[in-house]
């Protein structure tokens, strides 16, 4: 038996014992794995900086390496969520639906645990803890598969937390990590009725490697190609605010405005005021031939260069903005199905009607009216921590909290009835 199936198999032991244990228990070791994590602050800080110096010995851009980074206030974070997570409801047991048929058959709905969760991940530790959390409330053992950059990190993590869990009673096994070769990934692919789903997160590359040669059924994070269209009936300082924040708040995450579309009729005023703050923010504006002609009215020039067709399907996760102007929003609307990765796209508008047919034309998992799109995230929407955002239409859509990590089971009882 290979090293990954016997993690596998120790996994779907542990399921058993995870998805009888009372939400009393679940929740304790919640709290000893928070406790845990900051009693050992110094060993998980120590572990990372070892990450750290060796992402930047390669060369890796600040934007990776400030993912990958800890400190106690993000170890201290960490622990905070697992807290937030032991004070959630519990989905399991959760009836979704329930009735007495006409012959008398009681018939219920029910949350239940997937069993065996595998998570593959890049760069940003605090997604250990996270993901172990999430799957723990909801019942599931997990797999953890980070990066290889993230190795000793996620290694001293794992291994705290599954010090806590077992402390509190429950198998250790239900957090495992995977080892980082590729033929150990290869294998957690492939390990069909052992694992029960796969959670993909990370680059494009990642996540369509996994979608592509799994056999385990997965559910797919997308990446984040977000844009803000700002309408001819915007409020243009609300638009410029809700604009630097979506790119600048923190341009290296999944939920940060890539690209900028600005209506015609409001494209000469808007864009003298934004490209300015765009680049003293120190955001390179990549623009279609409008952009860059109100682009050479600045002072900062150099920071507004020609778009490519490349440029308007890219995730940059950095301090980079494509930005085109349109003569509608029919025509906005085009840009986004062409372009976006359905994940969080905007319109600033004052019009109702503008905003009614927006949010009914744009098809991404979540759709947003005068405001930000780093809104899009479990714990600003209230669920708590979440394992992803996916960009798929099966089972879960956009941020995937506590009952994302549930499938159901149909319960029906009865008295002696037999079918005619």
């Amino acid at each position: 038996m290979s090293e990954i199936i016997e993690l596998c198999r120790r996994a779907r032991e542990a399921s058993y014992a995870l998805s009888a244990a009372s939400r009393a228990t679940k929740d304790a070791a919640l709290h000893a794995m928070a406790a845990a994590l900051r009693d050992n602050t110094e060993q998980i800080v120590t572990a990372n900086a070892k990450d750290v110096a060796a992402a930047r010995e390669a060369g890796t851009p600040e934007s990776t390496v400030d993912r990958l980074a800890l400190d106690p206030a993000r170890v201290d974070a960490m622990a905070a969520g697992l807290e937030q997570l032991a004070g959630l409801v519990d989905p399991v047991g959760e009836v979704v639906r329930g009735y007495t048929l006409p012959n008398g058959l009681e018939l219920r709905q029910v949350r239940v645990p997937f069993g065996v969760v595998g998570i593959i991940y890049e760069a940003r530790p605090n997604v250990t803890a996270d993901a172990a959390g999430i799957c723990l409330k909801s019942g599931n053992a997990v797999l953890l598969r980070g990066s290889s950059s993230a190795a000793e990190s996620n290694a001293a993590i794992v291994e705290v937390l599954r010090a806590a869990a077992a402390a509190t009673g429950l198998p250790a096994d239900v957090i495992q990590g995977v080892p980082g070769d590729r033929a150990a990934v290869k294998e957690l692919m492939q390990a069909r009725g052992l694992v029960d789903v796969l959670i993909p997160r990370g680059g494009a590359g990642l996540i369509q490697t996994v979608v592509s040669e799994s056999t385990v059924p997965v559910i797919e994070t997308g990446v984040g190609n977000c844009h803000v269209y700002v309408d001819s009936a915007a409020d243009l300082d609300l638009a410029l605010t809700i604009l630097l924040n979506a790119k600048t708040q923190r341009p290296s995450v999944c939920n940060a405005a890539e690209s900028l579309l600005v209506h015609a009729e409001v494209a000469s005023e808007f864009l003298a005021k934004a490209l300015p703050a765009l680049v003293d923010a120190g955001v390179t504006v990549h623009g279609d031939a409008e952009v860059v002609a109100a682009g050479k009215d600045i002072e900062s020039a150099a920071d507004v260069v020609p778009a490519t067709e490349e440029d308007y399907g890219k995730e940059y996760s950095s301090l980079d903005l494509s930005a085109a102007v349109v003569p509608s929003l029919e025509a906005a609307v085009e840009h986004i199905r062409r372009y976006s990765s359905s994940h969080t796209d905007a319109i600033i508008t004052r019009s109702q009607a503008a905003a009614r047919q927006f949010v009914q034309a744009v098809d991404s998992a979540a759709v947003v009216v005068n405001a930000s799109t780093r809104f899009t995230d479990g714990g600003e929407f209230g669920f708590g921590a979440e394992i992803g955002i996916s960009t798929q239409k099966l089972h879960a859509r956009g941020p995937m909290g506590l009952p994302e990590m549930t499938s159901t089971k149909y319960i029906v009882i009865g008295d002696g009835q037999i079918r005619n």
